[in-house]
């Protein structure tokens, strides 16, 4: 099957109306059949996860259906993390990821919102989530968020974008062979189509429902380096010097952060980054 190109976004009005609109609530409806599709991590963020020392306690913002929150597998009970998500139905299921035994810490917020104390967290996730904002400046908010809830001697932190550059597995295709990639990501609609089996259980006995349902989401597509320039941007605000930790003598009273990754892994821009302090 060809990759469906798809329809351009456009935002307009207040964003936080627009994604609660045009994100939050068509989350809320699809949860179920979301939650069913979302079941295999990711290896570069399973291996993050794993590379952590024990004891250590993060944040996964924007946890969805919680898939990352009983991870590492390996080692249960040595890392343990927080999940945040603004759809409850999705909180819901991610109550008990991974085993209806087991109760999962989940909070329901806004990955906009600062209800952390600073440095609370060694670590932090947001995997598929801040492309979900409408604006520049509300994809930065959330990136400072992230920085500002980690420790700032040894946070670590992951995130996760999809890219306008899509893989040859990829179902979508954003932009056409004419248009040129922009450095800004490019705003578009991305549809879910509700299975007919969720659709039955979520529509009245009565409901004669034989057209699939569609629900669209907004996503801003990532340019290349748009992802790494938020991080830069974020850090400027906080005042943190971006790099590797300086290795001089009698350099003190630093912050800063240094990216150790940036790349693109199956249609997803990443960065990893490290705070210190001296």
């Amino acid at each position: 099957m060809a990759p469906r190109a798809l329809a351009a976004a456009k935002v307009e009005g207040d964003p936080q109306t627009y994604e609660d609109q045009n994100v939050h609530a068509v989350y809320d409806e699809i949860a179920a059949h979301f939650s069913s599709t979302r079941y295999k991590p990711w290896p570069i963020i399973a291996n993050f996860l794993s590379s952590l020392t024990t004891g250590s306690v993060g944040l996964d913002s924007g946890t969805g259906n919680g898939k990352y929150l009983p991870l590492p597998l390996d080692r249960p009970g040595d890392v343990w993390t927080i999940g945040m998500d603004r759809s409850r139905n999705l909180l819901e299921i991610a109550k008990n990821a991974g085993s209806e035994k087991v109760m999962r810490e989940v909070v329901w917020g806004n990955v906009l919102d600062n209800p952390w104390r600073s440095g609370i967290f060694d670590y932090a996730i947001s995997i598929a989530t801040i492309h979900h904002l409408a604006t520049h400046e509300r994809r930065r908010l959330a990136v400072k968020r992230l920085i500002q809830a980690t420790s700032p001697s040894q946070g670590r932190l992951l995130i996760y974008v999809w890219a306008i550059e899509q893989d040859e597995l990829s179902k979508r295709k954003v932009i056409s062979e004419e248009e040129q990639p922009s450095a800004n990501g490019k705003d578009v609609v991305v549809p879910w189509v509700l299975s007919k089996e969720m659709q039955s259980s979520s529509s009245p006995s009565t409901q004669k429902d034989d057209q699939p349902r569609v629900y669209n989401r907004y996503y801003h597509m990532f340019a290349k380096g748009e992802l790494a320039g938020l991080v830069l941007e974020a850090a400027q605000e906080l005042g943190l010097q971006v790099g590797a930790k300086p290795n001089e003598i009698g350099v003190g009273n630093l912050q800063g952060l240094e990216i150790v990754q940036d790349g693109w892994e199956r249609s997803n821009y990443y960065v990893e980054l490290r705070r210190w302090q001296i």
